[in-house]
């Protein structure tokens, strides 16, 4: 319930965090990272089938027999191993959820809890993206038009889906290493820069949707502005033309025929201003406020998703490793507040440098008597703190040791001393009044 509350201060309490760390670094530490080492094979494997190997082919007019046999196992490897353990996954997630009715409703339709998560529709999108590779497979369509090449990617019917395929693929590769970026769990200053860069990017997508406003709506202009320059005769290369110079991608050499077509001059400096100057700057000031706001907590949404991932992994962990995790514990023998200083049992003792909180008074109170559990326990009052009841009472035997060591003789002549002086002042007021 604490990772649900999404309580970044909370989470950052000494004993909540202390106990997520334990946790996460003695027993959920190995099960998650057992998850994304197979993660990491098959990601290393789609790689080096669809952006490495493939590559050397596309080089060659044919590909030798051992590239293409290469090719072909390592993308059985990604269809069989990658695509049918999403499959599974994410069957046996939605068959759960509507089970125990766990479901969002959106619009009209009921979704399962799950693909609420940033990772669950991820991880969705990209099983749906490897199906539809495997549809488009080009060493599949080429199987009856091989001429005898096998397991080749160059006939009729697969350069016919080759874009189309490899579309599909360069996005596949893309959600592969966005849910790789649940690695930086295992630093909680990594985990902070991203779930801020995550958290700010609202302010950019304000900014995209404005800056494709202008772009819209000066392009319509231009197209209906009479002028004879290619790079805006329409409204498409007008508004291609309009991105380029916001995003500093428009040549200078274009810029200098603009001076054939003032009308066309003056509505590229309004947009310039508009957008280069005014816009982006609004997004620099954006991203500085938001960031400002949540610098404060990123340390602790940080642990937060460090939470939820430990809360995820420990449906994992073998009970056997949690057994021995709690054995390794102790919780049974009591803990030592100082050397030879027996306390209770049931707690973890940390140790830290005797620097780090000085106490000038002892905060364990303490009570005389039989330790047995049937025993009442001592009553305490609570008219004042017995501590503070002591250190009164030391004062005042303070104070009458002092007046017991004060010698007779001193205190004679002070009194009288006292008294003469009082004498002189009377006498002195009564003969101001006389006068």
């Amino acid at each position: 319930w604490i990772a649900e509350n999404d309580d970044p201060k909370l989470v950052c309490h000494p004993v909540l965090a202390m106990v997520t760390d334990m946790i996460w670094g003695r027993v959920a530490f190995k099960t998650f990272m057992y998850g994304r080492a197979w993660f990491l094979f098959t990601l290393a494997v789609f790689v080096f089938s669809q952006s490495i190997v493939n590559q050397v082919a596309e080089d060659m007019d044919e590909a030798p027999t051992g590239l293409r046999v290469q090719i072909f196992v390592c993308r059985c490897f990604v269809y069989i191993c990658s695509m049918g353990q999403w499959i599974v996954h994410h069957a046996r997630n939605i068959v759960r959820d509507l089970r125990f009715k766990n479901t969002v409703k959106v619009g009209c339709l009921k979704i399962p809890e799950y693909l609420m998560e940033w990772q669950g529709w991820t991880s969705l999108l990209l099983t749906i993206l490897l199906v539809t590779m495997l549809c488009l497979e080009p060493i599949l369509h080429c199987m009856g038009d091989n001429q005898g090449r096998t397991f080749t990617e160059k006939c009729a019917a697969g350069d016919s889906v080759m874009f189309s395929y490899s579309l599909v693929s360069a996005c596949a590769t893309v959600l592969y290493f966005l849910l790789l970026s649940d690695l930086s769990v295992f630093s909680t200053r990594v985990s902070a820069f991203a779930l801020v860069c995550t958290r700010v990017l609202s302010e950019m997508m304000l900014f995209l949707f404005g800056l494709a406003f202008f772009v819209a709506a000066f392009a319509c202009a231009i197209s209906a502005l009479k002028q004879a320059n290619g790079d805006f005769s329409n409204i498409p290369d007008a508004a291609l033309n309009l991105t380029k110079m916001t995003f500093g991608m428009f040549s200078g050499s274009n810029y200098d025929r603009l001076r054939d077509e003032p009308a066309l001059l003056v509505c590229i400096i309004v947009y310039i201003v508009t957008t280069v100057i005014f816009m982006l700057n609004m997004l620099i000031a954006q991203l500085n406020c938001s960031y400002q706001a949540t610098y404060q907590d990123m340390l602790g949404y940080a642990r937060l998703n460090r939470a939820k991932i430990v809360c995820e992994t420990m449906t994992s962990v073998p009970r056997s490793r949690w057994d021995r995790f709690v054995e390794q514990l102790s919780l049974d023998e009591c803990i030592e507040f100082g050397e030879g200083d027996i306390g209770l049992p049931g707690g973890v003792q940390v140790h830290e440098p005797a620097s780090a909180n000085i106490t000038t008074k002892d905060m364990i109170r303490r009570f005389g008597g039989s330790t047995s559990p049937a025993a009442q326990w001592p009553n305490e009052e609570l008219e004042g703190d017995e501590e503070d009841r002591f250190e009164r009472m030391e004062k005042m035997m303070e104070k009458a040791m002092k007046r017991m060591t004060l010698p007779k003789s001193n205190g004679a002549s002070a009194s009288a001393g006292m008294g003469s002086s009082g004498g002189q002042s009377q006498s002195q007021s009564q003969h101001d009044s006389q006068i």
